[in-house]
């Protein structure tokens, strides 16, 4: 959709309501997909549309549509939804002119991927041939522009490329299912490096082993701390939750509330997803959430600082053509002092978290997390001895003494920036 266009839709929805935001978004993909060793899936995936925001008498009207060419409609729908809307709280961004575009990046062609795909499942058969492999290889394309009524426009754009490499080992009634992953903004992923972790990881699971319950050492692997306590601390750290009371942080900034060796930040100029503005216009900040187990501050968008008298920290984002909502760029744990070897090797007798099974049964909004392990290993006397199986740990990110954090750091999944946590002792549950 060209600048002409948005400008027309502004110009079909402006005289008829005080206020006007359009965002415009069109995203594609090209995942190349492996399943059992095959190719599975070859496929272009699409999307184009445009979501309108007015308001109009007070109200807060919002309507969405992947049709551009019935814009009149779309401007329709959202003045009849205003009338029935919610008080508008908000103004939309001012006269400004933004902009947030990385060089091109030249995404590797469809049969190079399919080439790329065959070659990794491969070596991975020279590890293993028993391993049905899977490989996934996305490039991606993003682009979003937002223009209000104000004089504000913007314009956002972003290349990808996620690379995923696993499988899944079958002996007997055991499946076992490993996988690492990496994504870029369009580089080329590290091929030997996926390949190395997984073939790690099948390595040490090759023999299970038990545990006995209770209380013992627990280290997090980056993937488990990006999977299990990320979202815990996510939701803890809303605005959102703030307003509506659902958070245990709310009136509790300037206290310690969390281990001393914990500092969590927003650095919305780091990443993949690294962003100058949020899909409100609002420039992002870098901002400093807790530190040192202190509670510093919480993250907005527009609607819920309005609702408390606060402003907006730039994390108004929208998930495809949806209403805008808090959430951050990413999350970033300070590292600690202790290699990750070292982290091991201190351990007596614990386990290490490296995959779960979905969210779990956490209770995010109480700090609680509680979650079945899809991949961990027993570590005895410093060692890696095995996979565990049919193990649960549960624990409490308020409560849980953390022993160290690893000196290094990694990316998980683009969103996600942290080092290794060892818990000093986290409840551990078994059944046979």
């Amino acid at each position: 959709m060209n600048d002409a266009a948005l400008t027309a839709l502004m110009d079909l929805a402006r005289p008829q309501a005080e206020g006007v935001e359009v965002y415009y978004l069109r995203t594609q993909s090209r995942p190349v997909q492996f399943e059992n060793n095959r190719l599975k899936s070859l496929t272009t995936k699409a999307v184009e549309g445009v979501a309108l925001r007015v308001i109009r008498d007070g109200r807060l009207g919002f309507a969405a549509s992947t049709d551009l060419t019935r814009l009149d409609e779309l401007v329709q729908a959202a003045l009849a939804t205003a009338t029935i809307g919610d008080p508008a709280e908000i103004e939309f961004a001012p006269a400004q002119t933004l902009a947030d575009r990385r060089p091109p990046v030249t995404l590797p062609t469809t049969e190079a991927l399919v080439a790329i795909g065959k070659d990794l499942i491969e070596q991975m058969h020279h590890y293993n041939p028993e391993i049905l492999v899977d490989v996934s290889l996305t490039p991606g394309f993003g682009e979003v522009q937002i223009l209000t009524h104000a004089g504000a426009t913007a314009h956002y754009q972003r290349q990808s490329l996620s690379a995923s490499i696993g499988g899944n080992w079958v002996r007997g009634e055991d499946f076992l299912q490993i996988y690492s992953y990496e994504v870029t903004d369009g580089q080329p992923p590290d091929y030997d490096r996926l390949l190395k972790e997984v073939m790690q990881k099948y390595t040490w699971a090759a023999t299970t082993t038990s545990v006995t319950g209770g209380p013992m050492p627990v280290l997090f692997t980056p993937r488990a701390v990006a999977g299990v306590l990320a979202g815990l601390f996510e939701s803890l750290l809303s605005g959102q939750a703030v307003v509506q009371q659902a958070t245990p942080l709310a009136d509790k900034v300037g206290q310690r509330l969390f281990d001393p060796q914990l500092t969590l930040t927003e650095d919305p100029t780091l990443g993949i997803n690294a962003r100058r503005f949020d899909d409100e216009c609002t420039p992002t900040q870098t901002q400093t959430l807790i530190d040192q187990g202190v509670v510093q501050g919480f993250y907005w968008d527009k609607t819920w600082a309005q609702r408390a008298g606060c402003a907006s920290t730039g994390n108004g984002y929208r998930g495809g053509l949806s209403r805008p909502a808090a959430e951050l760029v990413n999350v970033c744990l300070a590292p600690g002092t202790t290699p990750y070897a070292d982290l091991v090797a201190q351990m007596s007798d614990g386990i290490i978290v490296d995959q779960v099974l979905g969210a779990g049964q956490s209770n995010q909004l109480a700090g609680e997390f509680s979650v079945n392990l899809d991949l961990g290993y027993r570590v005895v006397n410093g060692e890696i001895v095995g996979r565990v199986k049919n193990t649960m740990v549960a624990g409490s990110v308020f409560e849980a003494p953390i022993a160290a954090l690893s000196q290094e750091r990694e990316w998980v999944g683009g969103s996600v920036l942290t080092p290794a946590i060892l818990f000093a002792s986290l409840g551990v549950a078994t059944r046979s």
